[in-house]
């Protein structure tokens, strides 16, 4: 069975400060996993719907924050979070294709 560790930071991405930022990443991983999940594993395709739901409520929320002066620490903190997720079913993407 396929493991995904979704805590594991990547260091190699530089931290987001900005919410348009955070959320155009997020975006763009999407996009590109929307793409391929068709060849996804039944695993891997719950775990896109698990982090796309996730992606919702982090938008909606992030943009509630936002007009109140500022995304809080927490929220920007699941936001990458969210981002190292999708990277992580990227990768087992790629690792299937291979």
């Amino acid at each position: 069975m396929l493991q995904l560790n979704f805590q594991h930071k990547i260091a190699t991405e530089q931290p987001v400060n900005d919410i348009d930022d955070i959320v155009a990443q997020l975006k763009q991983k999407r996009d590109e996993l929307r793409v391929q999940m068709h060849l996804a594993t039944r695993e891997l395709q719950d775990k896109w719907h698990e982090l796309e739901e996730q992606a919702e409520d982090f938008v909606a929320q992030a943009r509630v924050d936002e007009t109140r002066g500022g995304i809080s620490d927490a929220l920007r903190k699941l936001g990458d979070e969210l981002k190292d997720g999708y990277d992580r079913l990227l990768q087992a993407m790629k690792n299937i294709q291979d």
